[in-house]
């Protein structure tokens, strides 16, 4: 499923407008990534759980010359699935 279907079935099974629910869904979505890009946790009850994971910088090496390289550190977003989440696929 990709964004403009999850907006139409948001629509459809809401009996809104596809400009009503694209907002929502954009609302979401940016809500969520200010809240990480801050360093909170955005925990959604049954769903799941969004988080940030630093990982530090570390050495790599370019596979077309064999030169050392330094790869910096960076945050990575991690998702943890809820109970309820988990019991729904695995049914």
């Amino acid at each position: 499923m990709n964004k403009s279907q999850l907006i139409e079935l948001i629509a459809k099974n809401n009996d809104m407008p596809k400009t009503t629910a694209r907002r929502v869904v954009d609302s979401l979505v940016t809500t969520i990534t200010q809240s990480l890009s801050e360093g909170d946790l955005v925990q959604l009850p049954g769903f799941g759980s969004f988080s940030l994971s630093y990982h530090p910088e570390k050495q790599g090496r370019n596979p077309q010359t064999g030169e050392e390289i330094t790869i910096a550190g960076q945050n990575k977003v991690a998702f943890k699935a809820g109970s309820k989440l988990k019991s729904a696929i695995n049914e």
